[in-house]
């Protein structure tokens, strides 16, 4: 994976959030929170995985992502915003490819967890959602950034209910 195109999409999607305000005060930030059996996390992007390996705050894993062993990150529920991986930085989004574009549609797996969900994709703050869509486009550039993408919407294929 190109770093400089990892760094610039993390950028990107970093600049904005779903909402003007900390999104996260309606739901307790159910997002960053494991399940009751300490399960769950958010996939990494190929080439952040390294980036996590002494962090205090949160732990690598490994989790099955369509069939695929992926490294996946844990954390305690709380981390520097700065230091967010890409899959919560774009969150509740997800990419949707047709074969020759790349848009941005909501997270199936949102659904459950995220009230803006209800609100829709033009519920969102405009400026995240065209980042989002900016950085993800710039990761399907590299083709390992394609080819976890592509993936990721193999994975959400694996549940039964679209939003």
């Amino acid at each position: 994976m190109d770093k400089a195109i990892l760094e610039e999409a993390r950028r990107l999607a970093g600049e904005y959030t779903p909402l003007k305000r900390d999104c996260g005060r309606y739901c307790q930030h159910a997002c960053c929170q494991t399940d009751e059996d300490g399960q769950g996390g958010v996939f990494l992007f190929p080439g952040e995985a390294e980036g996590y390996e002494r962090c205090g705050w949160a732990r690598v894993e490994t989790g099955d992502m369509a069939g695929e062993k992926t490294p996946m990150l844990v954390c305690e529920g709380t981390c520097p915003r700065e230091e967010r991986p890409l899959g919560c930085r774009i969150f509740p989004l997800t990419a949707e490819t047709d074969g020759e574009t790349m848009d941005v549609r909501l997270d199936i797996r949102a659904r459950p967890l995220c009230p803006l969900v209800k609100s829709g994709v033009k519920g969102l703050d405009r400026r995240f959602v065209e980042n989002v869509k900016r950085a993800l486009r710039l990761m399907a550039q590299d083709p390992e950034g394609l080819a976890f993408l592509k993936k990721w919407e193999d994975m959400e294929k694996e549940y039964d209910f679209r939003l």
